[in-house]
């Protein structure tokens, strides 16, 4: 209650003790998932007798005087300081919230951009975040089934793939639950609740300036005008005092929103739990599977058995020679095959035509090896061959 008392002989008047300190601005735009939420916005104008100007400049004008202004109690000041952080929070909770679901801010842009455009052409379709599950799980489908079902690992990345495609799906629900019971709710709240708070705060800071200019400016003022001034005051103290009281004593409604939260998440990781368990249930069934197998052996096949008899006559008769050894024999040396033709330039170099078999003998240095062909032995460039049996270490 603010008593003001007005003496027509004194001309003076009498204030309690008041305090108001400026409410913080909070124009910052709000995060948003794939569905859009418009930014927020403050009024740009102060709703008090006094222009905008007008205000700013007795604010100002109080601050280089270094006058002090009407104080408002204790109790109102703390109710208003308890309105600046919720309203610090919540615009803080929007966007960790946003990165909590969707981390990537190159793919929420991306998102973002593709979505803005669909509507300008009036399509309703929107395009979903990239869930990581879901790209991890696209990737391990794509090497599985290139590896085939006969392959345990193939098989198993499949199996793997399929579950993270799954849970990805499981993801995309979690955002959905958590936009429309979270984000949306704090979304509403901050638009319009802690807006109109902010509304009267700044509609009283108005009103106190004014009070405060026609005070100081007493004896030159009409006592009605004072009067009026300490009625608007008393009128909008009130009004935020009352809108902030009954939200901060509705705060449970910001408990039941967080309980959603918690719920949503809950259910994502029981989800996620049961297509974990499965999986893992799967690829245990795969490994006693392949321990039970009979093991294959190994049955090396003869490189000979590659090389075309119709390439005999293209060879001067190089293969027909080369073939009289037998494959264990081949199998058994150092050997390798010829990619090029090598004719020689010089004494010691070792000849030979394309796909003929050289045995190796040595290797000289990087680039040059030492083998036979035909009862014939030299050097020849290692680059001209391929190694089918190598050298021993």
């Amino acid at each position: 209650m603010i008593n003001v008392s007005v003496c027509d002989d004194t001309n003076t008047t009498s204030l309690s003790s008041l305090s108001l300190p400026l409410p913080t601005p909070t124009c910052i735009p709000s995060p948003s998932l794939s569905l859009h939420s418009p930014p927020l916005s403050l009024p740009t104008s102060l709703s008090h007798p006094l222009s905008l100007s007008l205000s700013l400049s007795l604010s100002l004008s109080e601050k280089i005087s270094g006058a002090e202004g009407t104080k408002l109690d204790e109790d109102f000041m703390e109710m208003e300081r308890k309105i600046d952080v919720t309203n610090k929070s919540v615009l803080d909770l929007l966007t960790k919230t946003t990165e909590y679901l969707q981390p990537n801010p190159a793919s929420r842009a991306k998102l973002g951009m593709l979505n803005t455009v669909s509507k300008m052409r009036g399509q309703v379709k929107t395009t979903g975040y990239p869930q990581t599950e879901g790209l991890l799980g696209d990737c391990m489908m794509r090497y599985g089934h290139d590896l085939g079902d006969q392959s345990s690992f193939g098989g198993a990345l499949v199996d793997i793939g399929e579950a993270m495609r799954q849970m990805a799906d499981v993801k995309d629900s979690l955002d959905i639950s958590v936009k429309q019971n979270f984000i949306d709710p704090l979304q509403n709240l901050q638009d319009k609740d802690l807006k109109e708070i902010t509304h009267h705060l700044k509609k009283l800071e108005g009103r106190r300036l004014d009070f405060d200019y026609k005070k100081k400016r007493q004896g030159k003022v009409p006592d009605e005008e004072i009067r009026q001034a300490v009625e608007k005051f008393e009128e909008s103290k009130e009004l935020a005092e009352r809108s902030m009281f009954n939200f901060l004593e509705n705060d449970v409604e910001q408990v039941s929103q967080l309980s959603a939260l918690v719920e949503a998440a809950l259910d994502y990781h029981r989800q996620s739990l049961e297509i974990l368990e499965d999986l893992n249930t799967q690829l245990q069934n795969r490994i006693s599977s392949a321990s039970s197998r009979p093991k294959r052996e190994f049955k090396p096949k003869s490189i000979m058995s590659s090389i075309e008899t119709t390439d005999n006559t293209q060879h001067n008769g190089s293969y027909s020679s080369s073939l009289k050894s037998s494959e264990s024999e081949v199998l058994d040396q150092p050997c390798a095959r010829s990619l090029y033709d090598f004719e020689p330039e010089n004494d010691g170099e070792l000849g030979f035509k394309e796909g003929d078999i050289i045995i190796l003998t040595n290797q000289i240095d990087d680039n040059w090896y030492e083998g036979m062909i035909n009862g014939d032995s030299g050097f020849f460039p290692i680059n001209y061959v391929e190694v089918i049996v190598p050298l021993p270490q």
